[in-house]
């Protein structure tokens, strides 16, 4: 049986974008699934517009999300000899030919098609051509067949047929030399020993050109399986309006790459009605016939639910490793204070980004000089002052500063002063956090510390005075 090898092939000329992600998870999940190779290729001979900072950030993309790759990156620009050797076989025989018209020709030539309700198409003038323009740097093109079809079995789609009258004589190589999108994928998928392409299915309308190159040269093609495109919640492809600019963009909102990944798969693959999958179902469960033919509508309220859930449920030390990006971006310095994976479990119910958790445990590192003005202004009243002094007298007499002896002190305080908790709590609670919203009072006042609580009660006492 021949080993299963895949590959993920993008662009270098922006982000790696949730489309993309969501090919590479597919190619990369069929991969793992058959035990095979997943590859990865960087498609930049698009000298003008691919970049060294998109590479950087397709491959940090795909590390962030775990897309680990068995063979590359490589890089089609380091394989040009092999494309004009590939160039050069096909017009020795006879299967291309230099191109020399003008653009102008060419414009003119499809305005007459577009006038006459025919499909713009190549006419094949340059094949056979002897009369050479003097001084021409032509275009090498495909001779496509005219006759027949071209026949493949979609593993998303089916069977699907082109007419080859319908394919034009495509140009493999520009007037400079270097050679175009059909033709280098051609030769490397054939070269990288590529079994399954999986890609979008905007790139349907390349593969029974790409087929009959194969064939030309005397191989195989792979089997195909193009994946419906995603839209936004407005019924519209997905673009950069609906916030598609990099997964990257995700992290820094705080989402966890195990979400993205789950909620990714989800567009357009399913497993009866299960939701969420780890790592390990996705590798065991996924299958191409699965996958379905419409497009898939991206939801953020779903993503966000998926996130949610996973910062429940994940434990706090794995929380922690992606969280820490979030403390360096919002300046909280966690060196001094209480241990990040203690923080992570007292605040993960509430959070539904590690971006929101990363702020709302600010107060437990970091001191502050203003408090929430609604909060403020609700608890800190006349009479609030000795209600927070008598606190901090109970509680600088606590020796083991643990939940129990914490609450114990409370509530003594409450007894001393003939108050319901509910008078006493929510003021300490703004003293010592600045907000209304925080765990248990003594799950948050262990937390902070002894002496940090103590120093903010006087702070506040001083405050209200």
């Amino acid at each position: 049986m021949t080993k299963v090898r895949t590959r993920f092939a993008p662009s270098p000329t922006g982000y790696l974008h949730i489309g993309g992600a969501r090919t590479a998870l597919f190619s990369w999940l069929y991969a793992r699934k058959m035990q095979g190779d997943f590859i990865l290729r960087i498609e930049d001979t698009d000298r003008e517009r691919s970049t060294q900072a998109s590479v950087d950030a397709i491959l940090e993309g795909m590390q962030w999300l775990g897309l680990d790759h068995d063979e590359g990156p490589f890089y089609q620009t380091q394989r040009f000899d092999r494309y004009k050797a590939v160039i050069q076989q096909l017009l020795d025989q006879g299967d291309a030919y230099y191109c020399y018209c003008s653009k102008e020709r060419l414009e003119t030539l499809r305005e007459s098609q577009w006038a006459a309700k025919q499909k713009p198409r190549y006419d094949g003038l340059c094949h056979g051509r002897t009369d050479i323009p003097e001084g021409a740097e032509p275009v090498v093109r495909f001779r496509n067949q005219q006759e027949g079809t071209v026949i493949f079995d979609d593993r998303v789609r089916g069977t699907v047929i082109f007419n080859n009258s319908e394919l034009d004589d495509l140009i493999i190589a520009r007037s400079d030399g270097t050679p175009t999108y059909n033709l280098t994928v051609v030769v490397d998928d054939l070269d990288m020993e590529i079994t399954h392409v999986i890609r979008g299915d905007d790139h349907i309308n390349n593969t029974p050109r790409q087929i009959n190159i194969l064939r030309a040269l005397g191989q195989k093609p792979p089997i195909y399986a193009h994946v419906p495109m995603i839209l936004g919640d407005d019924g519209k492809r997905l673009s950069k309006r609906h916030g598609a600019v990099s997964v990257m963009q995700y992290r820094d909102e705080g989402y966890l790459p195990d979400a993205v990944l789950n909620y990714l798969v989800r567009l357009g693959w399913s497993y009866a009605d299960q939701e969420v999958f780890s790592r390990e179902q996705m590798q065991a469960l996924f299958d191409l016939k699965d996958v379905n033919k419409a497009a898939s509508t991206f939801n953020t309220e779903k993503l966000q639910w998926l996130n949610q859930h996973y910062i429940k449920e994940m434990p706090a030390s794995t929380i922690a490793e992606h969280l820490q990006w979030q403390f360096n971006d919002q300046g909280i310095d966690t060196r001094q204070g209480p241990a990040v994976t203690d923080v992570i479990d007292a605040l993960k119910e509430r959070a539904r980004t590690l971006k929101e958790l990363a702020a709302a445990a600010r107060y437990f590192y970091q001191d502050f000089d203003t408090y929430d003005e609604k909060a403020a202004k609700k608890q800190f009243k006349q009479g609030t002052a000795e209600v927070l002094a008598a606190l901090h007298e109970g509680l600088g007499t606590v020796d083991h500063w643990d939940l129990e002896p914490i609450h114990a002190a409370i509530m003594q305080v409450c007894k001393a002063l003939d108050l319901k908790l509910g008078k006493v709590g929510p003021p300490l609670r703004v003293a010592v956090t600045g907000t209304a919203m925080s765990p248990s009072l003594d799950v948050t006042l262990k937390l902070i510390g002894k002496q940090r609580t103590l120093e903010r009660i006087e702070k506040a006492i001083d405050y209200i005075k």
